[in-house]
């Protein structure tokens, strides 16, 4: 009997006893976020291109010199004053040669084949060489002669050789090339001057080589 009685009041204490209630957790909620519609082809997004670069202003033209005209040249040998001749042109006196005699006509000796027959009354002879400083470019070098002594009376009887920088002419005939004596005869050369001068030489060959005149142009 006392068993039962203790075992009914144990029964009764452990009936009486609350539960511990259980610690309540938090509990988090996560929300999705609607996804957002977007097209199946959606474009890279577009970078602005820079604006275009001015070109830095041209730079001032350089102002050159033009090279130096050529100048006109004409030279009188065997007068010793200037002389102008009948288109007006302007001949110096006799210069530039390294030697040589000079020497002149009458005035009434009559010259063929020229407006100017005085250009042909002096000349310079027995000279080996002649000279002239000039910017280096081309010219057209005119050599004037005539045969006015009285010593050379046909063909053969003067013959000598001329070399204008390197344009040579050898056994040259005043009197077979003009057709005679005192007639005027012009030869024209093309050169090209590199050293700041006009080289022409002179050898004889039958007596002395003789010229009334020279002329120094720009090449045409």
């Amino acid at each position: 009997a006392i068993l039962l009685v203790a075992g009914m009041a144990v029964f009764l204490f452990s009936g009486c006893r609350s539960a511990s209630p259980a610690s309540p957790q938090a509990n988090t909620v996560v929300t999705p976020l609607p996804e957002a519609d977007l097209p199946n082809d959606t474009p890279a997004p577009t970078v602005a291109a820079a604006p275009p670069v001015a070109p830095p202003p041209a730079a001032a033209p350089v102002n050159v010199a033009p090279p130096p005209t050529p100048p006109l040249i004409r030279i009188k040998p065997g007068l010793f004053s200037s002389y102008t001749d009948s288109a007006g042109n302007v001949w110096l006196p006799d210069q530039g040669f390294a030697d040589g005699e000079t020497t002149d006509r009458p005035d009434d000796i009559q010259i063929a084949n020229t407006k100017d027959p005085a250009l042909y009354r002096t000349e310079r002879y027995s000279m080996t060489a002649f000279s002239y400083p000039l910017p280096n470019g081309k010219y057209l070098v005119k050599l004037h002669f005539a045969e006015t002594c009285d010593g050379i009376t046909g063909p053969g009887g003067r013959v000598f050789s001329f070399k204008v920088e390197d344009q040579e002419f050898k056994d040259f005939d005043v009197w077979a090339k003009a057709g005679g004596a005192q007639r005027a005869y012009i030869e024209a050369v093309n050169v090209e001057v590199a050293d700041g001068k006009l080289d022409i030489t002179f050898a004889p060959k039958e007596e002395n080589p003789e010229i009334n005149g020279i002329e120094i142009l720009p090449a045409p």
